[in-house]
């Protein structure tokens, strides 16, 4: 088949020169990337990112042991367990540790999420390193071969020509058997990959196998609690979940169940809250810079909107009314947080069992049942859940995720022209003056700083794009009814995949394909029919060498994605963001601190970036081999980088226990079909024929086969603890022992805005002496009685100021209004045990040896069970903070006539794990059965459910009382239970409700 420069695109870009503006400006859309490869640039590019990498790094490493709250914050926060290995002050001391590291240490300094992530690295970067004996072995050998020597020449391509034989971008037409070691080139590729992910998921598997027996995950409350959804009006009672539990599957002990309750406006009251504490921290920044020279104008505001009819619409005193505003704010919160046990109850609950092998086994029997339309599974933890989409109904989350997903869909087609004008003008500005005569004079007489313009204003409008983007999309994935930040960041990385798989590589790679085809058979169109118009277009040889130019800019991008690596490295944008933020501006006590914390890892953002570049390379690894080694090398460089940074900087979040892993693994699948139909174009415009195609046929198909074995052999280990437990109780327990009653779990999950503290403004100490003549009110809050919320660790606090006391029975302490922080205390680990800054900045807990979710001997109660002050947050819900008066809150009291907790008092709450003495029963709980609890949806909403099952003291004192751990046998009843009769037909007999059903 004959070719031509027309054909394959002019590879000196030149083409476009001497047209008009118009004609111009179509040329250079056609064509965005002619001109933008050449010989020296390949070499400058490989050069210029492995000198700067090497430089930055070398930097990096004299930095580091100077200024450890940046290289190495990890060292000085972690607890024991979770603290990485120590390193010298050396200039490459950092490196034996890194490279001593292996994998189960790993998951035990860092957690399973982050040892997956380095194995997908170092995956990448093996299978790119086999991949690169094929590229180098077959490819670029059949490639020269195939060149049609006669038309690719020094003369014309100069230094260039050496790059063009690498590719089939010119064929010979008598040299077509060079392209079948293509086909076995795709073959072997196929298989290569289909090899690692197969062994690196068998890898995974034995990891998460390994991290279900950790002690972290088996004394952690999530790993044994279910989330129950979409719970139908009739069963939304802690009743109604037992019973929608044990519709699933039978198990030997029955779970403690929380129904969740409508908290309403408090969370956005609270957002609300902490959003005015940090605009006071901001304004008071500001006006006390200098506090021995205040300026003379005190600093105002504009109120919000639906506020100004309370300000007469004008500018008020920012200190005075942000101030107003957060005290009253603490007052609606405390009033609500009081009478929330009015609130109806929700459709969701969590169910958390006594043993792991019960929740799992009832989660993975609930995949394909769904009693009365519910959803079960197994429970995230705590910090995981995004609580305002659990109560969405099914068809209300379909409906959001059918929106979320079209608006994406049109963000990502309105993204194409601004991309394109960005890829074609402002990464070369000489484009932009060849078509505007206004700009052209300008650039040439000032080539120099429009060439720095050129070189920093397209990278940067690109990254800034680029980092709003995840933004977008996580804030997108919420509304889409997401239920955990887990899920979220699955979503964000699978979208943010498909939006640069789309744009920077589909839509790109084929638009100067597309318009010269369009333009040809428009033109052919004219004398020839429709159909014929269409053939003489050449549509395939023109996708060859459309596609063949494109390799060229791949090859440089992949070669400059080196010196990211190493910028994340170095901490660059984190240490020039807060250099500028001290010198500049006036930083707030609260981002002080936070900027001392361990950053958090985005794995979205990372994943996303990863699966690009290997699909980039796979794509193009027919059409210019290099990239194949250089994909290599930039993951073997970043594999150790992000080594270092995982154990010694950066935190996970979240942790989601591996739960990326499967969109990984998808992914690389669509990735290698991708790259299938890429290298079948290529063939079928190389050959002129479709007989080498069709035995390029079943690749696809084999990666397909891998996707489904191994989802089917690897994902319920993944996913489940064990899909079987046990019924039978002398396989549980051994004869004649008695279950130790302290070790039942009776925890619960509850809203973080019931009990979370709220934030007091912080204020500089240097500022203390002026504090009085700024601030016009009182310095000082009266006590604010406790308000009980749901936790998941009952264990109190430690009064500060009278230690070995419980916050809540040591004398109360005088509040302040600001919280004054010295300068030699603005690091995170003064704070890290606040659950403002632990939330955001802490991850779980984990990392400091305070994992939230943990269940100890004497965490084994929930905070709910303590009664009215049972919060273990001291007198207030809030420390140092604005409060409002004992009497308002006292007022809001009385007039609640209707306050259970009032006519209840006089019973002291039995507790749950000891035999209660007759006088402790309240009356209203006597001859209650099984699953005739106090029904708490009505009443005691606040107060842990009563054991279910127990026996009434003063009815028969010889029977002793047991709560949830007894024994099944077949469905038929409880057996084997001391104390309790054989014939007895009372409530308390489990026939007797399974019945009643």
């Amino acid at each position: 088949m004959a070719s031509s420069s027309e054909d394959f695109g002019d590879p000196n870009g030149s083409h476009c020169d001497g047209l008009s503006g118009a004609d111009q400006l179509l040329c250079r859309l056609k064509d965005p990337y002619s001109g933008s490869f050449h010989a020296d640039a390949f070499w400058a590019s490989l050069g210029t990112s492995i000198a700067v990498m090497i430089l930055i790094t070398l930097a990096f490493s004299l930095m580091r042991p100077r200024n450890t709250i940046v290289y190495a914050p990890k060292v000085k926060y972690a607890d024991e367990k979770h603290a990485p290995p120590r390193i010298g002050k050396g200039l490459l001391e950092w490196i034996g540790p890194v490279t001593r590291t292996k994998e189960p240490l790993l998951v035990e300094k860092t957690g399973l999420d982050s040892a997956i992530f380095l194995r997908f690295t170092r995956m990448l970067r093996n299978m790119f390193l086999a991949l690169t004996i094929v590229g180098i072995g077959l490819l670029i050998p059949a490639n020269v071969i195939g060149t049609n020597h006669g038309f690719v020449n020094i003369k014309q391509f100069g230094s260039q020509a050496y790059f063009v034989t690498m590719t089939p971008q010119y064929p010979d037409p008598n040299r077509h058997g060079s392209l079948w070691v293509h086909v076995v080139s795709v073959w072997a590729i196929d298989l290569i990959v289909a090899f690692f992910l197969w062994r690196n998921y068998v890898a995974v598997v034995r990891l998460k196998r390994q991290y279900f027996d950790t002690p972290d995950y088996l004394m952690s409350l999530h790993s044994r609690t279910l989330l129950v959804t979409d719970i139908p009006p009739a069963d939304r009672t802690d009743e109604g979940i037992l019973r929608l539990a044990d519709q699933v599957e039978h198990t030997a002990g029955l779970p403690r169940a929380a129904i969740g309750r409508n908290v309403k406006v408090l969370p956005d009251m609270i957002e609300e809250h902490d959003e005015a504490v940090r605009e006071l921290e901001s304004v008071l920044a500001k006006y006390l810079k200098n506090p021995d020279n205040l300026p003379a104008k005190r600093p105002t505001m504009r109120a919000p909107k639906k506020y100004r009819a309370n300000n007469g619409g004008d500018n008020v005193d920012a200190i005075d009314y942000l101030t107003g505003r957060i005290r009253e704010l603490v007052v609606e919160i405390t009033h609500i947080r009081e009478s929330i046990d009015k609130r109806n109850a929700m459709p969701f609950g969590f169910a958390s069992y006594e043993r792991i092998e019960d929740a799992h086994t009832v989660a993975y029997a609930a995949r394909k049942k769904h009693p009365k339309g519910t959803t079960i599974k197994l429970a995230p933890r705590p910090n995981d859940l995004i609580w305002q989409n659990l109560p969405l109904s099914k068809k209300q989350r379909d409906w959001r995720r059918f929106w979320n997903n079209l608006w994406i869909v049109v963000l990502t087609l309105l993204w194409i022209a601004p991309n394109a004008l960005i890829a074609i003008f402002l990464s070369n500005l000489g484009n932009l003056a060849a078509i505007w005569p206004g700009f052209r004079h300008t650039f040439r007489n000032d080539q120099k700083f429009w060439s720095a313009v050129q070189g920093i204003a397209s990278p940067a409008l690109t990254s800034l794009i680029y980092l709003i983007l995840p933004i977008i999309f996580r804030r997108m994935s919420i509304r889409g009814g997401d239920t955990t930040k887990t899920s979220r960041e699955r979503h964000v990385a699978t979208k943010l995949y498909a939006f640069f798989v789309f744009n920077n590589l589909l839509v790109f790679s084929i638009f100067g394909v597309a318009y010269k085809f369009v333009v040809a058979v428009v033109n052919n169109s004219k004398t020839d029919g429709a159909w014929d118009a269409v053939v003489k277009g050449n549509f395939y040889l023109k996708l060859l060498g459309g596609l063949s130019q494109v390799s060229y800019f791949w090859v440089v991008w992949l070669l400059q994605r080196q010196l990211g690596a190493a910028a994340d490295l170095a901490q660059l944008i984190n240490l020039v963001w807060t250099w500028f933020c001290r010198t500049f501006m006036a930083p707030t006590p609260r981002q002080e601190i936070e900027w001392t914390a361990p950053p958090p890892f985005d794995y979205a953002v990372y994943y996303n970036y990863f699966l690009f570049y290997a699909t980039v390379a796979l794509c193009f690894s027919t059409l210019q081999p290099l990239v194949l080694p250089i994909t290599a090398l930039y993951f073997g460089i970043d594999y150790w980088l992000k080594k270092y940074l995982l154990l010694y900087v950066l935190i996970t979040k979240t942790e989601s226990g591996g739960q990326y892993w499967r969109i990984l693994f998808n992914r690389m699948i669509f990735a290698v079909c991708l790259a299938n139909i890429v290298m079948g174009l290529v063939i079928r415009g190389a050959d002129g024929g479709w007989f080498k195609v069709f035995f390029m046929v079943p690749p696809p198909f084999l990666m397909l086969g891998v996707k489904f074995y191994c989802a089917k052999a690897f994902d319920d280990q993944m996913m489940y603890y064990t899909k079987a437990t046990l019924k039978d109780p002398e396989n549980l327990a051994e004869p004649g022992k008695k279950v130790r009653k302290n070790d039942r779990i009776a925890s619960r999950f509850g809203h973080p805005a019931l009990y979370k503290p709220l934030m007091t403004p912080m204020v500089h100490a240097k500022a203390r002496h002026v504090l009085s003549h700024i601030y016009k009110g009182r310095t000082e809050d009266p006590d604010v009685m406790s308000t009980t919320g749901y936790s998941d660790i009952a264990m109190d606090h430690m009064s500060q100021a009278h230690p070995g006391k419980a916050a809540r029975f040591a004398p109360p302490a005088p509040k302040e209004m600001f919280e004054v922080v010295p300068e030699a205390k603005l690091d995170f680990q003064h704070f890290m045990n606040r659950a403002e800054f632990a939330d955001a900045l802490g991850g779980n807990g984990e990392l400091y040896g305070r994992p939230d979710d943990l269940v100890s001997e004497r965490s084994s109660t929930p905070r709910s069970f303590l009664g009215r002050h049972g919060s273990g947050s001291g007198n207030s819900s809030r420390a140092s903070s604005p409060a409002p008066s004992e009497g308002s809150v006292s007022a809001h009291r009385r007039a609640d006539s209707g306050d259970p907790y009032r006519s209840e008092s006089s019973y002291p709450s039995a507790s749950p794990y000891r035999k209660p003495a007759p006088g402790q029963i309240h009356p209203a709980q006597r001859g209650r059965g099984l699953y005739q609890m106090s029904n708490e949806s009505e009443n005691r909403l606040l107060n842990a459910a009563q054991p279910v099952g127990q026996a009434t003291p003063d009815e028969d004192p010889g029977r002793e009382a047991y709560g949830l751990d007894r024994w099944r046998t077949g469905g038929s009843g409880y057996v084997g239970v001391p104390g309790q009769e054989a014939d007895d037909g009372g409530v308390t007999g489990y026939d007797y409700y399974r019945g009643r059903r």
